[in-house]
């Protein structure tokens, strides 16, 4: 019998894709190859893998959301911090400048770039805050607590009232979780320094004309009734334009006075896909075909965020979600399994109707479609769905 060559696979991101695929890689392509022939590199610029769904967290307590790579794969799998700067497609090697800034190369045999997105940023002049990382959420929570002790001083009304509140701009599932957990928050610290905790003011801008988009009218209402019994104020059909000096402009010409402007805008496909010499989308999203292989670069496969994964049936586009992500993560070990030992790979299949949300401290609500009916959970058991959605998808058990 011919014996196995040793396959070296290397994945770029370790986010939800990313390691979601590494787990999926070594259950189902490791047993096929026999102990010893697959090697497996994670490559990440940073240790651990961020929770980035749960930013919110960081800007409301103190929450640790990041998860060392070690202790996901605490054995089998080797780590390189580092940022990847080409890929050299013919040589089947990449360009990566390691931790302390050297340039250094790596083969590879299978290549899956998993380098998901970025937080889109307003112009520097719009003023507020994006939510955009760990530093950005601790700076957010520092501001909120100040603003209420500087509210617990101040002798004008209006003054007061402007210090307790808080605007946050984007609609998007981000928006309205960060929203819900801020309120929430915002009035248990009230209550605690001697406010008054209904006083404090929580606007949710939404740029279009009704909540979750994505789902039917009647369940974004539902949504938007059980923000509402939280302390969110959602406003329709406004965007926030800049912010100064406590003055929130809006795009119908409205001045909301706000001690707080945060900005949950959606994301971006990662700008290192630029330089990775891969065919992109005009978005910046790698093409690739129903498998996940890349066009034009035999080995290489992409999922997650950074790709654009269009269902071969239906024709709609992948959205840029974990649940997305961890599908196709799962999707991708099969296929690269049979891509190796020479079977039949199967094609992407788009995920069902399926969306959660999180509205503060055990609330959630979950909104599914099954045999053509609309399934909605709410309360304790859609915070309990809602939770986890996010420990499956970073692997926590």
């Amino acid at each position: 019998m011919k014996e196995k060559k040793e396959i070296t696979c290397v994945i770029i991101g370790g986010g939800y894709a990313g390691i979601n695929a590494l787990k999926t890689i070594r259950k189902t392509l490791q047993p096929e190859l026999g102990a010893g022939k697959l090697r497996l590199i994670l490559i990440d610029k940073q240790p651990y893998h961020l929770r980035k769904v749960l930013l919110f967290k960081p800007a409301v307590n103190d929450d640790n959301i990041v998860v060392p790579f070690g202790s996901l794969f605490p054995d089998g799998v080797e780590f390189i911090q580092g940022m990847v700067m080409t890929i050299e497609k013919r040589d089947k090697r990449l360009l990566y400048q390691d931790e302390s800034g050297q340039e250094q190369h790596l083969k590879y045999d299978i290549l899956i770039l998993a380098a998901g997105s970025v937080i889109r940023q307003p112009d520097a002049d719009q003023g507020g805050i994006a939510l955009t990382g760990l530093a950005s959420a601790a700076h957010i929570r520092e501001l909120w607590h100040e603003n209420l002790r500087k509210a617990v001083k101040e002798t004008s009304r209006a003054e007061r009232q402007r210090w307790m509140t808080v605007a946050v701009a984007g609609a998007g599932i981000s928006g309205i979780e960060s929203s819900a957990e801020l309120v929430y928050a915002l009035r248990k610290e009230a209550s605690a320094l001697g406010l008054d905790p209904s006083e404090v003011i929580l606007y949710l801008l939404n740029a279009q004309d009704r909540l979750f988009q994505e789902g039917p009218a009647k369940v974004g209402m539902k949504l938007e009734r059980l923000l509402k019994g939280s302390g969110v104020t959602v406003l329709h059909g406004r965007k926030a334009i800049r912010e100064r000096e406590g003055d929130l402009l809006l795009s119908d010409g409205e001045i909301l006075k706000v001690g707080l402007c945060i900005w949950t805008l959606g994301l971006l496909p990662n700008p290192m896909l630029r330089s990775m010499g891969l065919p992109l989308t005009a978005h910046g999203r790698v093409i690739v075909d129903a498998n996940y292989r890349v066009k034009e670069a035999p080995g290489i496969y992409s999922i997650g965020d950074c790709a654009q994964i269009v269902d071969p049936v239906s024709g709609l586009t992948d959205g840029m979600t974990c649940k997305e992500a961890t599908a196709q993560a799962d999707r991708l070990g099969k296929v690269i399994t049979a891509d190796v030992m020479g079977h039949s790979a199967p094609v992407h299949k788009s995920y069902i109707d399926f969306f959660c949300f999180g509205l503060g401290p055990e609330r959630g609500m979950v909104w599914t479609r099954q045999w053509g009916l609309d399934i909605v959970i709410t309360g304790k058991l859609g915070w309990k769905v809602r939770k986890m959605t996010w420990d499956y998808a970073s692997l926590i058990k």
